[in-house]
């Protein structure tokens, strides 16, 4: 999975989190359609095979663990067991978004395998185009 090493290398240069789940964790979810448009569902699957490697920061790694299982869930394909791990979990909590006032709306709308995970984000910061 290049995105845990692109989010490993930015982390270890000191970047953002907000920066991190844009070129990370974004992109990752990028590809992902990209795969299951374009290619087939079975290849999109596979990219979720292995357990990416540590990114140097429990929120990160708790966020690739949630998007697995989110796009598993919603797909309807078999998550894998890395996935399904209740332990990456983000200590302390991360709220995606900087602006505090969207906080609220980020505990509300996350998805339940981010919100189980301490992770929160608003239904747009899925939405791709």
């Amino acid at each position: 999975m290049d995105a845990a090493s692109v989010a490993a290398g930015m982390i270890s240069a000191d970047a953002r989190r907000q920066d991190v789940w844009r070129h990370a964790i974004v992109q990752l979810l990028d590809d992902y359609t990209s795969l299951q448009r374009n290619q087939a569902p079975d290849a999109a699957q596979a990219m979720w095979a292995d357990r990416p490697q540590p990114s140097g920061d429990r929120r990160v790694d708790a966020a690739f663990a949630a998007l697995g299982e989110h796009l598993a869930r919603r797909d309807g394909w078999p998550a894998p067991r890395w996935v399904r791990d209740p332990a990456p979990e983000a200590m302390p909590w991360w709220f995606v978004t900087a602006l505090k006032g969207l906080h609220p709306r980020a505990l509300v709308e996350s998805p339940l395998s981010f919100r189980k995970r301490g992770i929160f984000i608003t239904t747009g910061a899925l939405q791709r185009a």
